[in-house]
């Protein structure tokens, strides 16, 4: 490697002084070998070693040393890569120098990157166990443009920056080094020097694993570690048809699921042995996790991520959370797992202010503070942020083998002034409220998963009436597979928490959501945030005594059940917990000791498994033909009564009773003479009900009514759905 002129004209002592000092800006310029003036230099800078060797080819020798400084010149070149030989304290360790090794990240991922195209960056970025020239050791890169000099510390190299300052790539920010003998296990993390002289040390930004709480050092490890076992689930996903196929979603939180009987939480391995056998035995489709990116605080619930990329430790190491993953496709239940894109903490060791620079977050606060988390907000609009983002989904999918994302607070992405006051944002370019980057960023998102993981889902939570969320990109929508429907379970809870002899003044609640339900493929949830923060259990929200609670929350689940949309429910929302839900402790589930509790289990286990086994439940829920009302305007009885289609014209016949009045000889309409079969009836005595209902069923009468020919003559329970079969 010959000086260039420019180098050549850089004085020596100018140059260790600022290798001394920590501050040069490209120390491969001036450390390892260098060809001058027909001789061979090498230097290598040491501060803790007492003496420093260099095989030159046929025998050791020893380095002259200045300050820290150790250099070497000769005529002949000596073996490449460069192997030292490093005394401290009396002991010698073999090893080679990090700064004979050439860069070995290629243009092209540099190019694409710089570009926001490089949905792999996580495979190039980060810390990667790997074989360079022969010599095993770690390839260390990480994007910091705005640094005066950025260098790896760890455990390693005794968390000393001036030890291993890394290369810099200019033309994108990207800062690079292999250091050869750093194996999977090691901690460490990036020192960086802004062009302000203030001393930074950050976790890395594509770490894939990171110490034990309180610590927040990453730690290397190895993504190829897991042979995964699950390629006919992956296969039959992607040819899945996803649009007519049920839907059904257990929500959890994996460390308050159930824990170990000294109270500590269970770990992925263990929580596959109990959860997935549960989760099939209740006849749910998927699991879906609350983040389990790594974060600090266990009350932020995984939701302020500082380690995008690491898969949390509380629970276990990557290995077993992949094995947890493959557990349940191997059972046949699909993950999805809650992502958090819409901003970031601001932990001084984490992506804020990462290279001393608003880097990933706006600098404006207008634009980039969260106001009402106290997060930072991403700059969609760089193409590097929006590269990270991107490709950590990849991550998730490809390496994780998930099978879903659940977007969380999509809603504040959208709008420029989402919780803001006049004054407190900024308009974009055509003066309106719409986040036009964080558009552009939602939409490359669901291209690359929709066209790179056949199959896989995503999934919005956004609250407002933003339109066609869950319609392609070509058509102009966002392009998510699906979207929470907000409307629909705020409505519903504030009918239900009513007085049944109020509920007859508020009917339009349960009547309204039909005017929309067929604009977006809505997901019906029953979440961790209905159940928290004093908004009290699914239980406890329901009024009335003891008996009359339980049976308002089987009507409830009946309801969501029947109506159009898929479904997700809360982890303990099955078994009726009568607690709100707290991160550090387990659901009660001593509670299915009582029978009402073991009523509402039941009852819903029989509706998720009639759910999967009926396609007039599940077959057209994103569309208008699968759903005709027979009579939505009973508001003084507060009975609604609807039929369920499938694509074939079979349907089934749900009627709900909302008050605990029964009402016995009532008559609906219905399309096909015959026989009408009970399936269901949430007032069961087997689910803690009173037994009112048709027995074996009851025969069409040729009496008009509702407009059509036939009808049938119910007994309908009091708060209760039954649901009939032709």
């Amino acid at each position: 490697m010959r000086l260039t002129t420019l180098e050549k004209c850089v004085m020596p002592t100018q140059e260790a002084d600022a290798i001394l000092e920590a501050r040069h800006h490209d120390p491969f310029s001036y450390l390892g070998l260098h060809e001058s003036e027909g001789k061979w230099l090498f230097r290598t800078f040491q501060p803790h070693a007492e003496e420093v060797w260099l095989h030159s080819g046929n025998e050791w020798e020893k380095l002259r040393r200045k300050a820290g400084i150790f250099s070497w010149s000769g005529t002949r070149h000596p073996p490449f890569p460069c192997r030292i030989r490093i005394v401290r304290e009396g002991r010698a360790a073999e090893t080679h120098d990090p700064y004979s090794f050439s860069s070995s990240i290629g243009e092209l991922d540099l190019h694409l990157f710089g570009e926001g195209r490089l949905h792999l960056a996580y495979r190039m970025l980060g810390a990667h166990p790997m074989r360079l020239e022969g010599i095993s050791g770690t390839r260390f890169a990480v994007w910091a443009p705005n640094a005066e000099r950025v260098s790896v510390v760890g455990d390693f190299n005794a968390w000393d920056g001036r030890i291993h300052p890394m290369r810099a790539h200019p033309s994108n920010g990207i800062w690079e080094i292999f250091i050869p003998g750093i194996e999977a296990g090691a901690l460490y993390k990036y020192e960086i020097r802004s062009r302000q002289g203030a001393i930074l040390v950050k976790t890395d930004p594509y770490g894939f694993a990171f110490e034990e709480r309180p610590g927040t050092a990453s730690r290397i490890c190895s993504l190829g570690a897991h042979v995964w076992q699950d390629d006919a689930w992956m296969e039959k996903r992607g040819t899945r048809d996803w649009l007519n196929e049920p839907l059904n979603i257990y929500e959890i939180h994996a460390g308050s699921w159930r824990h170990r009987p000294d109270g500590s939480p269970m770990n992925y391995r263990e929580l596959a042995a109990s959860l997935i056998p549960y989760v099939k035995d209740m006849g749910y489709t998927h699991i879906e996790l609350m983040p389990v990116s790594e974060h600090p605080l266990d009350e932020s619930w995984g939701y302020q991520t500082t380690g995008y990329f690491g898969i949390t430790n509380r629970y276990g190491s990557p290995e077993d959370f992949r094995s947890f993953v493959e557990a349940c496709h191997m059972a046949g239940i699909g993950v999805i797992l809650d992502w958090v894109p819409a901003h970031f903490p601001r932990d001084d060791f984490a992506l804020a202010r990462f290279d001393g620079t608003a880097l990933y977050e706006h600098e404006d606060p207008r634009q980039g503070e969260h106001q009402d988390w106290g997060t930072y907000i991403f700059n969609y609009g760089r193409n590097e942020v929006r590269n990270f983002l991107i490709s950590n989904a990849h991550f998730w999918l490809s390496e994780c083998h998930i099978d879903g994302l659940r977007v969380d607070a999509v809603a504040s992405m959208l709008y420029l002034d989402y919780s803001r006051k006049e004054g407190e944002w900024l308009p974009n370019k055509y003066g309106g409220r719409e986040n036009l980057d964080a558009i552009d960023f939602l939409r490359e998102l669901n291209i690359m998963v929709h066209e790179e993981f056949k199959g896989a889902l995503t999934i919005a939570e956004e609250s407002t009436s933003w339109p066609m969320v869950s319609r392609p990109v070509y058509l102009g929508g966002l392009g998510f597979s699906m979207k929470w429907n907000m409307g629909w379970m705020n409505d519903t809870l504030a009918y239900m928490k009513h007085d049944p002899v109020h509920r007859r003044y508020h009917h339009d609640k349960l009547t309204f959501g039909q005017i929309y339900s067929y604009t977006e493929n809505f997901v019906l949830p029953f979440s961790h945030d209905e159940v928290v923060h004093g908004k009290k259990s699914l239980l406890d929200k329901m009024p009335g005594d003891a008996w009359q609670r339980f049976a308002n929350l089987r009507l409830l689940y009946a309801y969501q059940m029947t109506y159009p949309g898929r479904k997700l429910n809360f982890m303990g929302n099955e078994f009726a917990q009568g607690k709100e839900w707290q991160v550090k402790s387990r659901l009660d589930w001593e509670l299915l000791e009582l029978p009402a509790h073991q009523g509402v289990q039941k009852l819903v286990k029989d509706l998720n498994r009639l759910y999967l086994s009926r396609p007039p439940l599940h077959e057209l829920d994103f569309s208008s033909n699968g759903f005709s009302w027979i009579d939505c305007h009973d508001a003084d009885q507060s009975v609604l009564s609807y039929r369920r289609i499938a694509r074939n014209g079979t349907s089934l016949v749900v009627v709900l009773n909302f008050t605990p009045v029964p009402r016995k000889g009532y008559r609906i309409g219905v399309p096909v003479r015959g026989r009408y079969n009970e399936i269901f009836n949430s007032d069961s005595t087997y689910y803690g009900g009173t037994n009112l209902g048709n027995g074996k069923g009851v025969e069409s009468e040729p009496v008009p009514w509702m407009g059509e020919k036939q009808s049938i003559s119910l007994a309908i329970p009091p708060l209760a759905c039954i649901i009939l079969e032709h």
